[in-house]
């Protein structure tokens, strides 16, 4: 994937190492000196991930990331520290500065490409959900620290009795936690519901790397993040788990803290990549569905009945559309108001949804104009269907507010035929329609009859 990478260090041999393997790998790199110039570029360019060396003078690379997290402009970069410095405490401290993976010099190739592959497709996710939704990366910093008090629901996958306890004891004071030591067992357990799977690559009783190849091959898991617990001088296997998609590693012997800040690092961004999908959801419902009545709107309507062209070409299916228009309703707008009016709307929405077939497609077109596709439907049928509804309509009182109102409807109905389009169709339903408002409404009018009388 192309994807444009800050390296920071403040020796130039080590740039240009960097430099050169990243470039190699056709990724588009710039180079900084200082955690200062990190800062400055992150803040002005398009930048997908920072490799940032952890020891610099003036402001190291600790104190660099920890300002880059804070910046509601930055703090989606991914960080991975790069450092000398082998040290847990030192992992530790690049993590709770927001650093979201390490790697220690010297830097294998294979290992320092896997880890880039993956927090870039993780960035990739975020970026594509973000430019889908209301959020920008400035306000849903708010969001980020909100969800950080979150309580997550792990599954461990470890077959050894004390490390899968070494394992959950301090993740269960937060957090809701499940041990698995059958494989089978775990992969369906890992089928929906789950924030974090943490996966041992050093059983003897499976194949780790199986777990986590079907783990991801799975629909209900595959968006999961995964946690691997290996041993580091296991490299191959370890690079080989980031290929087939897991999010990070723990390395044995395990320190807890380390477990902690990685475990929260994930459950952080998939908490909020869930946010993001929910709110992208809810942003596709309001482009599609009408917030009054809650039916489809006509942007709905007209995606829907594509698949209805397709089977009428293809198979001869019949359909026939029904346009339905509350009768004098800017009258009753005028008189009792537009709230009165809102709540007719809605009784009519209701009204046509319960006595339409499951497979009918009810949408509010606009105003107070409702269109209906029933298919597998003739005119002649369709026209009995939209007049027993209409009949039902305006034999039921509708009451607003302890009034009782009588409400009416008219109706055009026209089957579809080969070759049309929506509009052709639409306006000789409307034409329909048009008769019936002009013959006295509380009627309806197939668009058939219109062709005859014409003949």
């Amino acid at each position: 994937m192309s994807a444009r990478i800050l390296v920071v260090d403040d020796l130039a041999p080590n740039l240009h190492l960097l430099e050169v393997k990243l470039q190699a790998e056709y990724y588009d790199v710039v180079l900084a000196k200082s955690g200062y110039e990190a800062l400055e570029i992150a803040g002005k360019e398009k930048i997908d991930l920072i490799l940032m060396d952890a020891m610099m003078p003036g402001m190291n690379g600790f104190e660099a990331c920890e300002k880059l997290k804070q910046n509601p402009e930055t703090w989606h970069i991914p960080v991975i520290m790069v450092t000398a410095l082998e040290e847990t405490k030192d992992r530790i401290a690049g993590l709770e500065a927001g650093a979201d993976d390490f790697i220690t010099k010297p830097i294998d190739d294979f290992n320092l490409m896997a880890r880039v592959r993956s927090l870039l497709r993780l960035k990739m996710v975020t970026d594509q959900l973000l430019s889908h939704t209301g959020h920008t990366r400035t306000n849903s910093r708010p969001l980020l620290e909100q969800i950080d008090s979150n309580s997550g629901n792990i599954l461990i996958i470890e077959d050894h009795t004390l490390r899968s306890k070494k394992l959950a004891a301090p993740l269960k004071k937060k957090h809701n936690v499940i041990v698995e030591g059958d494989p089978v067992k775990a992969l369906e357990k890992a089928k929906g519901g789950l924030d974090l799977i943490i996966v041992s690559l050093v059983s003897d009783g499976f194949d780790g790397l199986r777990v986590c190849a079907s783990l991801r091959f799975d629909e209900g898991s595959r968006e999961t993040p995964i946690l691997v617990v290996g041993d580091p001088e296991d490299e191959q296997r370890l690079i080989r788990a980031y290929d087939i998609g897991i999010n990070d590693t723990l390395m044995r012997p395990i320190e807890l803290q380390e477990m902690q800040a990685r475990v929260t690092t994930l459950l952080r961004r998939k908490f909020y990549a869930d946010n993001l999908r929910e709110n992208f959801n809810q942003n596709l419902e309001m482009v599609v569905s009408d917030p009054l009545t809650g039916l489809g709107n006509r942007r709905y309507f007209d995606r829907a009945i594509d698949p209805l062209f397709g089977a009428l070409k293809e198979k001869n299916e019949a359909f026939s559309i029904m346009v339905f228009d509350i009768d004098h309703f800017k009258r009753v707008n005028d008189i009792l108001g537009h709230d009165m009016g809102d709540q007719i709307l809605k009784e009519i929405a209701a009204r046509l949804v319960t006595n339409m077939r499951a497979i009918d497609i009810v949408s509010r077109y606009g105003g107070e104009e409702f269109m209906v596709a029933m298919p597998n439907t003739a005119e002649a049928e369709a026209l009995v269907a939209a007049d027993r509804v209409r009949s039902l309509i305006a034999g039921t009182p509708i009451f607003v507010d302890g009034q009782a109102l009588q409400i009416t409807t008219s109706v055009g109905v026209a089957e579809v035929k080969n070759g049309e389009q929506l509009r052709d169709v639409f306006k000789r339903a409307d034409d329909a329609l048009y008769k019936a408002k002009l013959a006295g409404r509380n009627q309806a009018v197939p668009a058939s009859e219109l062709r005859q009388e014409a003949a």
